[in-house]
């Protein structure tokens, strides 16, 4: 019986925070089959109204593999990797229909909405923008794109308002 493992299926690979172009090419350099699904978007600097293209899932790229140690292995000591994504028991397959569907609407051209749904608590870190680098938790939309979020210091808060696509969501405090 052969292991499941071993047959080659699409993974979801995280990378780090504006890698996932870096990875793509140190696998492809590898002769490693990865889809970076890409989109047109409106450039976010003010002084420039140029179009640009950006990961359709930013942080997150996929690879059509088996799981063979040495594979694996080759895969996660690719600089900007971080890990496959899954559960304890190992990483989960994408369905190649998933896949196949992704190419089909990144090849249209057509706008595509993504992002998360963010949850009352959820940790999140503004990542562009005049507040860069700032920390804290998820309070509510606020409609528009934007969303409240808050700082807590010295036992105390402050909140902010920003736009949703300048947040980056945060893994939770395990502890």
């Amino acid at each position: 019986m052969e292991d499941k493992r071993l047959a080659r299926q699409w993974y979801v690979l995280h990378t780090k925070s504006r890698h996932e172009q870096v990875v793509h090419e140190g696998l492809l350099k590898k002769r490693m089959e990865v889809f970076l699904p890409r989109v047109k978007k409106k450039s976010a600097r003010r002084d420039r109204r140029l179009m640009i293209e950006v990961p359709l899932f930013p942080g997150y790229l996929f690879i059509h593999t088996d799981l063979h140690p040495h594979t694996h292995l080759e895969i996660v000591k690719t600089a900007g990797v971080v890990k496959l994504v899954g559960t304890r028991s190992g990483p989960v397959p994408v369905a190649e229909e998933t896949i196949a569907s992704l190419r089909i609407m990144v090849a249209s051209e057509l706008p595509i909405a993504t992002g998360f749904r963010l949850k009352h608590g959820d940790r999140v870190m503004v990542v562009r923008g005049p507040l860069a680098g700032v920390t804290g938790s998820f309070v509510r939309y606020r409609g528009a794109g934007r969303v409240m979020v808050h700082i807590e210091a010295l036992g105390q808060f402050a909140a902010v308002e920003v736009n949703e696509e300048d947040l980056e969501l945060l893994p939770p405090v395990l502890g």
